[in-house]
C-alpha cells in the first residue's frame, strides 16, 4: 500500500517532492536521514554488544553468516551487475546509465541487514540469542568494512567515490544511531523497574516506540516510490531489469548459506536467522548512501528503492521455503 501511495504521490504532486528533495545539507537529505533514524534507532536498543560474549556458543552459524555477508555477498552483487548492465541488458538501458545501477546494487550488497532480520528471525521461529548476537557482530564489523568495501567494488568498476560522503554516511546512518541505541539500553537496565530485569526494561522500551519505527519505514517506503514515481511508471521495463540480477542475488545467496548449514548440521533454529540474514539487505543504509553519493534522482538511488520493492516478496518466500523445510535440519 505504501509503495502504491508513494507512486501516486509522486505523479500527481511532484512540486511537493522536488521541495522535499531538496531538504538537503552536505549532501544529506535531511527528511531521509530523520525517517531512517527513526525506523532504525528503536531496532538498534536491541543490539546487545555484552552478548558477544556468547560469540563461541553458536560459532558455526556465525562462521557461515561472516563469510556470507562479507567475503561473498558483495563481490557477486557487484559481479551479476557488472554482467546484467554492461553485457547482458547494455542494449536496452540508456547510454552512460549502466555504473549507476551497478552502483546500486553494490551498496545493497554491501550491507547486511540489521533491523529486519529480527522479523525474519520471528517468523522462523529462530533462536532470539543467536540472532541478536550475529546481528551485533554484522553491525561491528559494517562500522569498519562497509565503507572500504564499498569503495574498492566501486573504484573497481571505474565508478569514482568521494570517501568523505561515504564516511559521513556510515557514521550518521550506522555509527550514530548504534552509539545512541547502546547509550539507551545501558540507560533503560540500569533504571529498571523494581523487581523488573534489564532485559524486560529494554523489550518494554522498544515495544513502546516500536509505532515509530514501524511508521518511519512505511513513510521512508511513502517516499522513495515518491521520488521515484515517475520514473518507475514511465520505464517499468527498467525496474524489471533492475530487479532480475537482484532476484538471482537474493535466491543465490541464500542457497548459499542454507545449503552450507545444512552441510554443517547446524540446528534449523540458528540455520534460518544465519542464511535470511545475508539474503536480507540494510536497504535503509543503502538508499541513504545512494541519495548522498549520487543524488535523489539518481540511477543508484533508483535501484536501491527498487531492492526495497524486490525484498519483502522475496524474503517472505524465503521464510516460508525456511519454515516447510525444517525438517532438513537438526533440533536445537
Amino acid at each position: 500500500l505504501c509503495i502504491a501511495a508513494g507512486l501516486v504521490l509522486g505523479n500527481a504532486f511532484p512540486p511537493v517532492f522536488e521541495v522535499l528533495a531538496g531538504l538537503e545539507y552536505a549532501s544529506v537529505n535531511l527528511v531521509v536521514a530523520v525517517l531512517i533514524w527513526a525506523m532504525v534507532f528503536p531496532m538498534m536498543v536491541n543490539v546487545d554488544f555484552a552478548s558477544l560474549r556468547h560469540i563461541g556458543d553458536r560459532p558455526k552459524g556465525l562462521v557461515v553468516t561472516v563469510i556470507v555477508n562479507w567475503l561473498i555477498k558483495p563481490f557477486t552483487m557487484a559481479a551479476l551487475g557488472v554482467l546484467f548492465f554492461e553485457i547482458l541488458f547494455a542494449d536496452l538501458i540508456p547510454p552512460g546509465s549502466a555504473d549507476q545501477y551497478i552502483a546500486g546494487l553494490i551498496l545493497l550488497g554491501a550491507a547486511p541487514c540489521t533491523a529486519m532480520v529480527f522479523v525474519w528471525s520471528q517468523l522462523t521461529r529462530g533462536d532470539a540469542t543467536y540472532t541478536l548476537v550475529q546481528v551485533s557482530l554484522n553491525d561491528v564489523i559494517m562500522i569498519f568494512a562497509f565503507a572500504p568495501i564499498v569503495a574498492f567494488l566501486l573504484g573497481v568498476t571505474d565508478i569514482s567515490v568521494p570517501w568523505e560522503t561515504l564516511l559521513l554516511s556510515v557514521g550518521l546512518y550506522v555509527v550514530v544511531p548504534l552509539a545512541a541505541g547502546v547509550v539507551v539500553r545501558s540507560a533503560l537496565i540500569h533504571r529498571a523497574r523494581k523487581g523488573e530485569s534489564g532485559d524486560a526494561a529494554v523489550h518494554r522500551f522498544t515495544g513502546a516506540v516500536k509505532p515509530v519505527s514501524v511508521c518511519g519505514l512505511l513513510a521512508t517506503v511513502v517516499l522513495l516510490f515518491g521520488f521515484q514515481g515517475q520514473v518507475i511508471l514511465e520505464r517499468p521495463l527498467l525496474i524489471a531489469l533492475i530487479a532480475v540480477p537482484l532476484v538471482i542475488q537474493s535466491y543465490g545467496i541464500f542457497a548459499i548459506a542454507y545449503g552450507w548449514a545444512r552441510i554443517w548440521k547446524i540446528p534449523y533454529d540458528v540455520a534460518a536467522p544465519c542464511a535470511l540474514i545475508g539474503t536480507s539487505n540494510f536497504f535503509e543504509l543503502a538508499v541513504a548512501v545512494a541519495i548522498s553519493l549520487f543524488g535523489l534522482q539518481s540511477g543508484a538511488a533508483l535501484a536501491t528503492v527498487v531492492g526495497v520493492l524486490v525484498e519483502v516478496p522475496v524474503m517472505l518466500s524465503l521464510v516460508a521455503f525456511a519454515n516447510r523445510t525444517k525438517g532438513w535440519f537438526p533440533a536445537s
